[in-house]
């Protein structure tokens, strides 16, 4: 039975490009560019092609939960106990990448446009502005999605278009001047954001009609694209060299505008793109969390429980310091999402054979 508030398939592929795109397009830019250099376009190229298969294996899990809630239905086929568990561990890690989201964003604003306001302060205004997105309901995430979007799509145009001026393509040559192992290496971090489609089955039993393959398709070279841009982009406006420098290159493209003689320094224009994408992506994110534990209109239930758990899970991460955390994000945490929502749609595409096969021979019987 559908909820109020359910959304289209044009509102998930929106979603999608906002939720992974923050992620795919300034997020893993700086670890890609340390691994595979002036080559990571073959990696995002790569990681695209090889996780096209892997989008069959969600059709079929939605085709087999027949788009009722997956926590109703893992809870159907292995068991309130197991079912649980496993809630309880997405529901966590769900957490933690949007603390770590929220830890990246303040760290951004603090580093490059407000080096005096207490970090206290904005996270805690930031925080009660994601948990009042929270509160609402899927649809409203929807909309507020929209709008945003046109704006961060703009913007990002107008920075790719006006910087064509010193762009020099010839950068991204040699080709393979490395051999094909560090390109190979670089998949992992495409992957990671790529496979994050996974979490839209989450949100299955909200959706007015069917996902089929061709709807993650488009999400997917969506998603490619918006790898595929900035990191080309880093690379022939700044080389891989001083490009794999920078925290954030995606950022770095906005300090080469310059329109005229008089136009310049528009970079305050990326405060919107980031933090709009952040919100959006936070948002989303624990709103799954609470949609998982049947917190749905729930106000004061999610305010004392789930925004403590994520407040203070993002203020221990300002206990590292940036260089620390800019470390584990790259080196570990991107690897280790891409290896968590793959065995994770291993494991439910497992559920939903083995429960194909006993519902058949139920049949038979």
């Amino acid at each position: 039975m559908k909820n109020i508030g359910t959304i289209s398939i044009l509102h998930v592929i929106f979603l999608s490009m906002t939720v992974i795109g923050l992620k795919n397009h300034v997020t893993i830019i700086p670890s890609l560019l340390k691994v595979a250099e002036r080559d990571g376009w073959a990696s995002i190229i790569l990681a695209t092609v090889a996780l096209f298969p892997w989008l069959f294996l969600l059709v079929y899990i939605h085709k087999k939960s027949k788009q009722e809630p997956i926590k109703d239905w893992l809870k159907s086929k292995i068991g309130k106990v197991g079912s649980t568990i496993v809630l309880y561990i997405i529901a966590i890690y769900l957490i933690i990448m949007a603390a770590f989201t929220m830890r990246e964003t303040l760290q951004w604003i603090t580093t490059t446009f407000l080096p005096k306001t207490p970090m206290l302060i904005m996270l805690i205004i930031y925080t009660i502005l994601c948990i009042l997105l929270v509160t609402s309901n899927l649809q409203t995430i929807a909309m507020i999605n929209v709008m945003v979007l046109l704006g961060v799509v703009i913007f990002g145009l107008f920075v790719a278009f006006t910087n064509i001026q010193v762009k020099d393509p010839q950068l991204l040559r040699p080709f393979f001047e490395h051999g094909l192992q560090p390109v190979f290496k670089g998949m992992v971090y495409p992957a990671s954001g790529f496979i994050e489609l996974i979490l839209f089955l989450f949100l299955q039993h909200q959706i007015k009609g069917k996902i089929r393959w061709y709807h993650f398709a488009i999400m997917l070279f969506i998603l490619m694209g918006l790898t595929f841009g900035p990191l080309v982009g880093a690379i022939i406006e700044f080389g891989p060299t001083e490009a794999a420098k920078q925290t954030y290159p995606a950022y770095e493209e906005w300090g080469l505008i310059s329109i005229g003689r008089f136009i310049e320094h528009l970079d305050f224009l990326s405060i919107y793109q980031w933090l709009t994408g952040a919100f959006i992506r936070v948002g989303l994110l624990l709103y799954v969390v609470v949609d998982i534990f049947n917190m749905n209109g729930k106000k004061k239930r999610i305010w004392l429980t789930l925004f403590p758990a994520f407040f203070f899970i993002s203020l221990s991460l300002f206990l590292i310091s940036d260089s620390k955390f800019l470390e584990i994000k790259g080196h570990y945490l991107l690897t280790v999402t891409f290896l968590f929502f793959l065995i994770l749609s291993l494991f439910l595409g497992i559920i939903a054979f083995f429960s194909g096969r006993a519902a058949k021979k139920a049949q038979i019987k």
